[in-house]
């Protein structure tokens, strides 16, 4: 009999959470920028992406366009048993 393993569904919101908690240590935070709409779909900015990061401390970006699994991944906030609910 297999059984297929399913992964927990992580919402945006509590990833990013878990993501500034690891962050605070280092005085960053990540951001989330604030869309335009054309017709009805969400345009970001070019430069910061959906997701950024900043230094508190100098307020300074230091990572714009951050992938949010992919960060949640490289900073242990994001475990393998977990996928970013979309």
């Amino acid at each position: 009999m297999a059984t297929t393993r399913m992964k927990v569904p992580v919402s945006p919101r509590a990833l990013q959470q878990r993501i500034n908690r690891k962050l605070r240590v280092e005085d960053e935070v990540l951001r989330k920028s604030r869309p335009v709409y054309d017709q009805g779909r969400p345009i970001y900015n070019s430069d910061l992406g959906e997701f950024y990061v900043v230094d508190v401390n100098r307020n300074f970006v230091v990572a714009g366009d951050v992938d949010l699994q992919q960060l949640g991944r490289e900073l242990g906030a994001l475990q393998n048993w977990e996928e970013l609910a979309e």
